[in-house]
């Protein structure tokens, strides 16, 4: 497995920390797709946005239909998360 270098959470100031604090509160915790771009916080924030814009914002599919496909997708691609 690669490895790649992150500021943990506890070191992170700025930009960074306030996208890994909104992380926790998303998901409870910081999940290995969001604290390998900790190293560019400004790529982060917008990664997060467009994450939010496809499953939040209206869209001709359901909520659960978006979930779906990302999860077909992450598991063809053989996608741990």
């Amino acid at each position: 497995m690669p490895w790649i270098e992150q500021i943990p959470h506890e070191k992170a100031t700025g930009l960074l920390k306030r996208e890994l604090d909104k992380a926790v509160q998303r998901a409870g915790r910081i999940w290995g797709i969001v604290g390998i771009m900790s190293l560019n916080p400004g790529a982060m924030k917008a990664s997060m946005e467009l994450y939010g814009a496809l499953l939040h914002r209206p869209s001709p599919l359901t909520r659960a239909q978006r979930e779906m496909l990302a999860t077909v997708v992450a598991v063809e691609l053989h996608c741990p998360y």
